[in-house]
């Protein structure tokens, strides 16, 4: 039968002493002589060739895994103030030296398990942590067990044993698939094929046993891929197939969703590597679907009336929706189905054609006289289908969406909100659904998983080993009436406090655009709102510069322009906008793209159903808000102030975010927007800074890290994120970092060695471009939401064990059992859900030259996630990659009007050409850079921006 297709803890687990840092002295100059290599650990290493697997084994072309060796620690930067920047030359040579040094470099360690010549590893992970709460969880992995098997790869297929034959090649003759009735007086055709079946592989088991056993570094994906496709042979035959998800009518009730979409049920399955052994991970999951129903009820959501010819405006509009869809016809006694490539510009009553016997006649004459039918619709277009030179015209009302095609466009608002209502389960809800879903699944039944293949698939979820990490102590100012709190299940108020730094703001107005408030609301709003911010402490001036006014929503521009040019008229600049939003949602992306780009006011925006409350937690929230909009700081961690954080508070660290988001499928004509920040205090690391920058359409590889230009007048100049978030932590503190920490979001497994490679060089260059031989200690740990990982209460009844919502509690962490069996990763539940099932966040180390211990970088970025500047929660990520994600979308704003508009591109460019159609990003206005707009202060430069970043309203 046949289907086609962790160590013990460091010896030397030391943390650095704390030291006097000497105030940097980045020289900012021309020439100079190469600086040497990055400090740090020779034996690290990753790098390009990682399999793809993105949540489990994937065959790779060039399967490999990675580690780290256990070299001496960096010693402490140290940089002479007469040290000049280096030459090109100098830099240029970082991208060979880091390249070995990830990739290429042996391990020192003689404990290492062995790896080939060409491994390329990831840092060991260095012990278990110990800190917290001992507690048991259930992860939604189901342990695998395997029985010995002869495994044997064909081009293309995969067999439990040997075929008699090496190479064989056969002649296949198969009818003509078209599907017309067997009364058909035309013959069906023949169709003959030559199949050859060669040996490619013979996957081997004993290494996936040894790699599970921690006894070799290497993981063999092409073992992983092979079990990973028997298991996914049965449900892929039966069920519509999303990436690893499967989805299908028969596995839960379809729902709604508007605008002809719907949803179906379904669950992911992946095949993952663990510390106990292999595991299935198993999770229920739903996606979007076309609704099956007739292309004129489809077109109804655009244009009610369909009696009429379509304007110019609909009928892009329909064809953009339409454009790839697979449809039916309903009038033929056999199912045939073609692909819309568009739609006719004229309405069916008018487009002519030529038919086989050269005739000329319009669609509804071919109709009528072919088949027998009137057509109702003679208005509307009709769906073009086939080549251009021989186009093919389908009435839109015979023409039904054929079902199971998966809906790929970005859902609108009212879309999102009816599809997370749906599916949003509370923890025991969920848990229950994915062991129903095992047990339909019956993988131990299948004779080809259990019988041929030796798979057997355990019936319940794996009980996991955790611990609760203690929330941190929060610093708020000596004047208020508690001056610090310890945060209870995630969470706490303003209640008695006041901010550790409040902001000051003395010229500011409102504007409001809703017209469903009573008059006085606005009035009232925004004394509220300024009582709130000086009781927190803020100084806040209680009059605005102008008065309070109201505007039609219709004319969000031009009033905009009237209070900027009113205020101007004083000879003052705001400080402070407050805006309530219009009724109807969509305005808030013009508001801040005008008041940011065209007018340079910073802007806080409050949705009017919140506005007309009058409720004193939503003033509270806002005045978060605002206040570090102006510079100010709403708390601190108590042990950051007192330099307790080991490896960050006794030498100048900085901290890092970065993220890419990608538009939404089919906006090809946007690019994707990167983001990196850094934090611009210390030690209290609370403040952060960032960059913004347009790159080459779904590049996720971050571009402009580093930089460097050739000016004619100026020489060699060097430029980039990194560099000049260096810089300014400098300028900020006084200090040049020490020690670098970076969290990466958005990356997946597969992506792992070729980021690291590229932005670690980056990273190199930028510090040896600013003085000869400085080169800080990097460590380098991916953030990852984007799995299907779920973690629920042992007992669902242990309110000990749970928060309000019935998820586990803010600060559980597992770094044992379903985490990978030899790197460096935990999994960080830091935030106490609201509602559904909370999604652990999953921390991957990549690289470490800081030598972080378990606990130490454990209770490091759950201590942050409790710094977030927003709310008085904590955060289901580390802030600063969530700052990076909310710069990305903010600068997409800035954008979007003039990418949406046009459409897709069709997807015909290639990725060089729409690299070269990137524009830059639009250029924030001096004074918003010199006040602070979105989040604090901006700084631009070449088409990126710079933010201090604290919010996204």
């Amino acid at each position: 039968m046949s289907r086609r297709g962790g160590g013990g803890r460091r010896p030397d687990s030391r943390r650095d002493q704390p030291t006097q840092a000497p105030a940097p002295s980045f020289q900012r100059g021309g020439g100079g002589a190469a600086g040497p290599r990055g400090r740090g650990r020779q034996g690290q290493r990753g790098g390009a060739g990682r399999g793809s697997h993105s949540g489990s084994g994937a065959a790779p072309s060039s399967p490999h895994t990675a580690s780290t060796s256990t070299a001496p620690a960096p010693s402490s930067p140290s940089v002479s103030a007469s040290a000049s920047a280096p030459s090109s030359s100098s830099v240029s040579t970082l991208v060979e030296e880091t390249e070995q040094k990830l990739t290429l470099a042996a391990p020192a360690a003689a404990t290492l398990p062995p790896s080939s010549s060409q491994a390329m590893r990831f840092p060991v992970r260095p012990g278990f942590g110990t800190v917290g709460k001992k507690c048991v969880v259930r992860a939604n992995h189901f342990m695998v067990q395997l029985a010995e098997r002869d495994i044997h790869h064909y081009d293309s297929i995969y067999t439990a044993g040997p075929l008699p034959f090496e190479s064989k090649e056969f002649i296949i003759k198969l009818p003509d698939s078209d599907p017309r009735p067997s009364s058909s007086t035309r013959p069906r055709r023949e169709r003959q094929f030559r199949v050859v079946i060669r040996l490619a592989s013979k996957p081997d088991l004993y290494t996936l046993q040894q790699f599970l056993l921690r006894r070799h570094f290497e993981a063999p994906y092409e073992v992983i891929q092979v079990l990973d496709v028997v298991l996914r042979a049965a449900p892929s035959e039966k069920h519509t197939v999303v990436g690893r998800s499967f989805f299908s009518t028969d596995l839960g009730p379809v729902g709604q969703l508007g605008d002809g979409v719907e949803y179906w049920r379904g669950y992911f399955q992946s095949l993952r590597p663990t510390q106990m052994g292999l595991s299935l991970n198993i999770d229920v999951s739903a996606r979007s679907f076309y609704e099956p129903i007739l292309v004129t009820e489809f077109v109804q959501y655009y244009c009610r009336d369909l009696s009429r010819p379509l304007s110019d405006q609909v009928r892009l509009k329909v064809k953009k929706a339409l454009k790839g869809i697979k449809v039916v016809l309903t009038h033929m006694e056999y199912n045939k189905s073609y692909k819309i490539t568009g739609i006719s510009s004229e309405p069916m009553s008018r487009l002519m054609f030529t038919d086989d016997n050269a005739t000329r006649l319009s669609v509804v004459q071919y109709f009528r006289q072919r088949y027998n039918i009137g057509l109702q619709f003679t208005s509307l277009p009709a769906l073009v289908a086939g080549s251009e030179a021989r186009p093919i015209y389908l009435p839109m009302e015979l023409s039904r969406i054929a079902a199971g095609q998966r809906y790929t466009k970005r859902l609108n608002e009212r879309q999102v909100t009816a599809l997370l209502r749906a599916t949003c389960q509370r923890p025991r809800d969920r848990e229950a659904n994915i062991r129903m879903m095992a047990r339909t699944n019956a993988y131990n039944e299948d004779t080809l998983v259990n019988k041929e293949f030796g798979i057997q698939v355990a019936d319940g979820l794996t009980s996991v080993d955790a611990r609760i990490l203690p929330a941190p102590m929060l610093k708020y100012h000596e004047t208020g009436r508690e001056a610090s709190v310890n945060p209870g299940f995630g969470q706490w108020n303003m209640i008695n406090k006041k901010m550790f730094n409040g902001g000051r703001v003395e010229v500011w107005t409102c504007v409001n655009f809703s017209t469903r408030l009573n008059r006085d609301v606005p009035f009232q709003f925004c004394q509220g709102l300024v009582d709130m911010c000086n009781s927190k402490g803020m100084v806040f001036n209680p009059r605005p510069v102008i008065p309070i006014s109201s505007s039609n929503p219709n004319q969000i521009e031009k009033a905009l322009v009237d209070v900027h040019n009113r205020t101007a008229q004083q000879g003052k600049q705001l400080q402070m906008l407050i805006i309530i939003l219009p009724d109807v949602s969509g305005s808030y992306g013009r508001i801040k793209r005008v008041c940011e780009t065209e007018l340079g006011i910073v802007s806080q925006c409050c949705q009017p159903r919140q506005a007309s409350r009058l409720n004193m937690q939503y003033f509270e929230n806002v005045a978060l808000k605002i206040n570090v909009k102006v510079g100010g700081r709403n708390t601190v961690l108590v042990d950051a102030v007192q330099k307790r954080i080991p490896l960050v508070t006794d030498r100048p660290t900085i901290i890092f975010g970065a993220d890419v988001t990608h538009p939404q499928p089919g906006e090809d004509s946007s690019p994707s927007i990167a983001a990196v920040v850094a934090s611009m205090d210390w030690p209290e690391v609370t403040k952060y800074r960032g960059l913004v920058s347009a790159q080459a359409h779904h590049e996720e590889i971050i571009q402009d890290l580093y930089k460097s230009t050739q000016d004619p007048q100026r020489g060699l100049v060097h430029g980039g994120m990194i560099r000049e978030l260096l810089i300014a932590f400098r300028r900020s503190t006084n200090f040049k970092p020490h020690r670098i920490i970076f969290y990466r979001d958005g990356v997946s497994e597969g992506q792992f060695s070729q980021v690291l490679l590229h932005e670690m060089n980056a990273i190199r260059q930028a510090c040896a471009s600013l003085e000869e031989g400085y080169a800080p200690p990097v460590t380098f740990v991916v953030v990852q939401k984007r799995h299907h990982t779920r973690l629920f209460p042992a007992d669902h009844n242990r309110r000990d064990l749970t928060d309000r919502s019935g998820n586990i509690l803010p600060g559980t962490v597992v770094d044992t059992h379903i985490c990978h069996p030899t790197e460096f990763d935990f999994y960080l539940n830091s935030h106490a859900g609201i509602q559904g099932t909370s999604r652990p966040t999953h921390y991957h180390v990549l690289y470490d030259e800081n030598r972080f211990t378990a606990d130490g970088l454990q209770v490091l970025t759950n201590n942050l996630c409790y710094t977030y500047a927003r709310c008085t929660r904590s955060v289901s990520i580390v802030p600063p990659a969530y700052y990076a994600h909310l710069a990305a979308f903010r600068a997409r704003y800035y954008i979007e009007d003039e990418t949406s508009a046009g459409g897709s591109t069709g997807g015909s460019r290639s990725t060089a050409e729409r690299s070269l159609a990137i524009r830059p990003l639009p250029v924030i206005k001096d004074n918003v850079k010199d006040r602070g707009a979105l989040f604090g202060q901006y700084c631009y430069f070449g088409s990126s921006f710079r933010l201090e970043i604290n919010g996204r309203n």
